[in-house]
């Protein structure tokens, strides 16, 4: 590892903090920047050895269909849950369920996981101990066949594209 690399283990983070630390304290004065460059180079080095490690992106291009998919499906799951929310008590039935995970990667993982929980009618609960399960709070699964039907879309529409982003 270089030298510029351990000194400042995320430059990305560093620029942000400096930037962030600047406009919280509304001042652009020599001080700030004194201070908020020191705390630019310090946080990122203390929390580097907490990063996992960075994982390659194989597929640019599924990665542009898979942000496509997610953006397409938050339009259309928040008509579906307006629809069930504004609509007659019966449209929701809520269900957790628990979906295969073929992921093994620990990022591909994350966004999964958070791609669920930002589609509206569905949150992640809970991974499993083995990362091999998500435990998934639906909004309206009111049988097994809705529930399996929740479990396919999930891993077709989502864990697929992130299998191939990330190989």
């Amino acid at each position: 590892m270089s030298a510029v690399r351990r000194l400042l283990p995320s430059p990305i983070s560093s620029v942000a903090l400096l930037i962030a630390w600047l406009m919280l304290n509304e001042s652009a004065s020599a001080g700030q920047w004194l201070l908020g460059a020191l705390l630019a180079l310090v946080i990122p080095w203390l929390l580097a050895p907490l990063r996992p490690e960075r994982s390659p992106i194989r597929s640019w291009t599924a990665l542009a269909r898979l942000v496509g998919v997610v953006l397409w499906d938050i339009v259309r799951s928040n008509v579906d849950v307006a629809r069930r929310v504004l609509g007659r008590d019966a449209a929701i039935q809520p269900r957790f369920v628990w979906v295969p995970i073929d992921l093994t990667d620990p990022l591909a993982i994350v966004l999964l996981a958070g791609i669920v929980t930002t589609t509206p009618g569905t949150i992640s609960a809970e991974l499993s101990d083995d990362h091999r399960w998500l435990l998934v709070h639906a909004l309206h699964a009111p049988d097994d066949a809705a529930a399996e039907a929740i479990v396919a879309d999930i891993k077709a529409r989502y864990e697929a594209p992130l299998s191939e982003v990330f190989g």
